[in-house]
């Protein structure tokens, strides 16, 4: 009769279970997701800072070319002339404010019918549900450029 004390069971019929390759093959399979997932997010996190830069620099490019363009100085309209330049006092000189349809509540309530049984809360057209709007005095810069006084 095989007891607890020799490495058997009343109920396992002295069947040896041998455990390590079990918690190896658990290993592995936990390594390998973990990886998948790390890898993933720093390729799409990698992929979205430089579609994010790319999309700056398309912007930023077109400005400026407009901008030397049109006067024959060497500074760009991003970084504003400080003397003909005051801080925008509708945003604080953030360059965004709180979206003023949807109050920051990110979706309006929206009905086709001019007496609504239903009302559908709908994404904000205004801020694409981001709660926040560019400012329309600046236009996103936080200065608004003031007007050279003529003698």
């Amino acid at each position: 009769m095989v007891s607890a004390g020799d490495g058997g069971s009343a109920g396992d019929g002295g069947v040896d279970v041998n455990i390590v390759p079990l918690l190896r093959t658990l290993a592995k399979g936990a390594a390998l997701t973990l990886g998948g997932i790390f890898s993933i997010s720093m390729i799409s996190s990698t992929t979205l800072s430089l579609y994010k830069q790319h999309k700056k620099d398309q912007i930023g490019s077109s400005s400026s070319s407009s901008s030397s363009s049109s006067s024959s100085s060497s500074s760009s309209s991003s970084s504003m002339n400080k003397k003909n330049a005051s801080s925008c006092d509708v945003c604080r000189s953030k360059g965004f404010y709180m979206c003023k349809l949807c109050k920051g509540n990110a979706t309006i309530e929206w009905s086709p019918l001019y007496d609504p049984v239903f009302i559908n809360p709908c994404l904000c057209p205004t801020c694409d549900g981001h709660r926040i709007q560019r400012c329309l005095n600046c236009l996103g810069s936080g200065f608004i450029q003031q007007a050279k006084e003529h003698d």
